[in-house]
C-alpha cells in the first residue's frame, strides 16, 4: 500500500490508538468544541472513518465559557477485558478521569475521576495491576512523568503518586504511554512543545515504576531541522505504539503540514500521521526514516488508501447522522433545526467574538484547497459563514440588514485588529449566495447572483494560524447566526468540497 500522510486530516491531535480483533478504534483531543473526544475506526490503520464521540453528554463534560485551547486535552483509549477505557483531563479544570463503555458504537459512561495532577493521563492494563500515568511535577518542581495505581472501578489509588522520569531534556514533557512489551516496560513522551522542536522520546525498564533507563539516541522520531519537502511536515509528536495487521509496530503520532516550504505557517491544526517502527537485537526500537514522510510505500500491508472524497460536506443527511459536525463550547440543542436538506439556525446576541457558545456548527477544514457555496435566506441581524481559529481569529462573509436595507458583508478578524472590508447591497427577496475558494495561502470570498459574481476579498490562510493565533487547534468551516429576537436564518445548497489537489477559482475578478 503506498501510504499518504496524515491519515486523518485536519484538526484532530493527540491521537491514540488501540487494537480490538481485527480492528483499530483511534481518539483524539477536543478542547473547547462539543461533543468531546472524537472517535474513529480502521481495518487497516490507514483508512480510517468517524464513528462518533466519548464525551456526548453535558454531564459529562463541563464546557461553559472555557478559553480557546482550554478545555478537553490528549486523550488514552484503551480496551481490556471487555471494556474500553477513555482517559483525559478537562484542563480548564485541573481534572484528571475517564470513561467507560462495552459498547464502542454508544454511550460511555460518566466520568471517574483520579486525584493526580498533571496532563495527558494514560492507562496500562498488566497481568496485576492498572497504572494511572500523567505529567506533572516532581516534590522540588521539575517536570517529570507521575504514577500511581488506581482501582479501574471506582478510580480510588491503591498507591501514591510518584515520579518515574524525567524525560530526556526536553521542555514540555508530556503524553505519557507506558506499554508492556515483552520483558519491558516502555515509556513513551513528547517533548519540545507541540511547535517545531516537537519530539518523541523514550525509555525502558524491567518494572512499571522504574527505574528508567533513556534510549541512548532520542528523540526517537522528531522532523525538527528536517529541509526540502519533509520540512511540509513540522510538530511530529505525541506518539503512540501499536500493531499492524501485518504484527508489525508503527507509531502514530500527531504532526502538522506547513501552507509552503518557505511559510512556516499552518492554520488546518495538529493532524494524524503513521510511521514504521524497527526493533533491533537488543529490544530498542527506532521510528521513521529520517523522521515522518508524506508519503511511502508499506509492502506489509495490502489494500488501497482512500484520501480525495472523504471530506465533502453536503445537508442530506440528519446532523446526528454525520458525527463530523461540531459546535462550540455547551451549545443549546434547540437552535438547530434539520428539515429537507435546509438547515434552520436562530442565532442569540452572543457572537463569534465571545468565550462562550454563539449559535454555530462547523467541520473542521482539513485540506488547503477547498470550494463552498451556500445559500442564505432570512431577517436575522447576522447570518453567514465564518472561517474560525478562535474568537480572535475568524473571517466572516455573511449577510446583515441596516437602515431598511439587506447587505453582504466581509469582516476579518485578526488579533485586536476588526474591520469590514467589504459590503454590497442584496434585493430583500433574494438569498444571499455565498461562495469561498481556499489555497495554501489565501482564502478568496464572493457573493454571485444571476446577473453578477461581486468578489468581496481575499484573505491570507496565515493570520488564521497557530503561529499568529497561538494555541492548539485549527480552521473551522463554520455556519452561525446572531440575532437579539426570535428569527431563524435559512441555510440551504450547501456544499462544501476539500482537495489535496487545486481547486481554481473560475472568477477572473480582483
Amino acid at each position: 500500500m503506498r501510504v499518504q500522510n496524515p491519515i486523518i486530516r485536519g484538526f484532530y491531535p493527540d491521537p491514540s490508538v488501540c487494537k480490538v480483533n481485527d480492528k483499530y478504534y483511534l481518539a483524539c483531543s477536543s478542547f473547547q468544541y462539543f461533543p468531546a473526544v472524537p472517535l474513529f475506526e480502521s481495518e487497516d490503520l490507514v483508512n480510517w472513518r468517524q464513528i462518533g464521540h466519548c464525551l456526548t453528554r453535558k454531564s459529562q463534560v463541563k464546557l461553559h465559557r472555557v478559553p480557546s485551547s482550554g478545555g478537553v486535552f490528549a486523550p488514552t483509549l484503551r480496551y481490556h477485558d471487555g471494556f474500553f477505557y477513555m482517559a483525559t483531563n478537562n484542563n480548564t479544570y485541573s481534572k484528571n478521569f475517564y470513561i467507560v463503555t462495552n459498547d464502542i458504537y454508544g454511550e460511555w459512561s460518566e466520568p471517574i475521576f483520579v486525584d493526580q495532577q498533571g496532563i495527558d493521563p494514560s492507562l496500562l492494563f498488566d497481568e496485576k495491576n492498572v497504572y494511572f500515568t500523567s505529567n506533572g511535577n516532581d516534590v522540588d518542581g521539575t517536570p517529570c512523568i507521575l504514577q500511581c495505581t488506581i482501582d479501574i472501578k471506582t478510580g480510588r489509588k491503591l498507591t501514591k503518586t510518584v515520579p518515574i522520569w524525567q524525560g530526556s531534556g526536553g521542555r514540555y514533557l508530556e503524553s505519557p504511554h507506558l506499554y508492556h512489551i515483552g520483558d519491558w516496560y516502555y515509556l513513551m513522551v513528547a517533548e519540545g512543545g507541540t511547535e517545531y522542536g516537537h519530539m518523541i522520546t523514550y525509555a525502558r525498564a524491567r518494572q512499571p515504576f522504574g527505574p528508567y533507563e533513556d534510549y541512548q539516541k532520542n528523540p526517537v522520531l522528531t522532523n525538527r531541522n528536517l529541509g526540502g519537502n519533509q520540512s511540509l511536515i513540522q510538530g511530529i509528536g505525541h506518539g503512540e505504539l501499536v500493531k499492524g495487521p501485518d504484527e508489525k509496530y508503527y507509531m502514530v503520532c500527531l504532526g502538522f503540514r506547513q501552507s509552503d516550504i518557505w511559510q512556516p505557517y499552518h492554520h488546518l491544526g495538529r493532524e494524524v500521521f503513521v510511521t514504521q517502527v524497527y526493533w533491533q537485537e537488543d529490544d530498542w526500537f527506532t521510528a521513521g526514516t529520517d523522521g515522518v514522510v508524506c508519503e511511502w510505500e508499506n509492502l506489509h500491508i495490502t489494500g488501497e488508501q482512500q484520501v480525495k472524497s472523504s471530506y465533502d460536506l453536503t445537508l442530506d443527511v440528519p446532523l446526528s447522522n454525520n458525527p463530523r459536525w461540531t459546535y462550540l463550547r455547551d451549545y443549546k440543542e434547540e437552535n438547530y433545526r434539520l428539515e429537507k436538506e435546509k438547515l434552520y439556525l436562530r442565532g442569540t446576541t452572543i457572537t463569534l467574538d465571545e468565550p462562550d457558545s454563539p449559535t454555530f456548527i462547523g467541520v473542521r477544514q482539513s485540506e488547503f484547497f477547498t470550494h463552498l457555496y451556500v445559500e442564505i435566506l432570512g431577517e436575522a441581524a447576522e447570518a453567514g459563514v465564518t472561517f474560525y481559529m478562535d474568537e480572535y481569529h475568524h473571517y466572516d462573509l455573511f449577510c446583515t440588514q441596516e437602515s431598511g436595507k439587506k447587505w453582504v458583508l466581509l469582516r476579518l478578524r485578526i488579533g485586536d485588529a476588526q474591520q469590514t472590508i467589504a459590503k454590497i447591497e442584496l434585493d430583500w427577496k433574494k438569498a444571499a449566495c455565498l461562495e469561498v475558494f481556499s489555497t495554501q495561502e489565501m482564502y478568496q470570498f464572493y457573493m454571485v447572483d444571476k446577473e453578477e459574481v461581486h468578489c468581496l476579498g481575499k484573505a491570507r490562510t496565515k493570520y488564521l494560524s497557530s503561529e499568529v493565533a497561538g494555541g492548539f487547534t485549527g480552521v473551522f468551516m463554520g455556519l452561525y447566526a446572531v440575532d437579539s429576537v426570535d428569527r431563524w436564518s435559512c441555510f440551504s445548497k450547501l456544499k462544501w468540497t476539500q482537495r489535496s489537489e487545486i481547486i481554481s477559482s473560475p472568477y477572473d475578478i480582483t
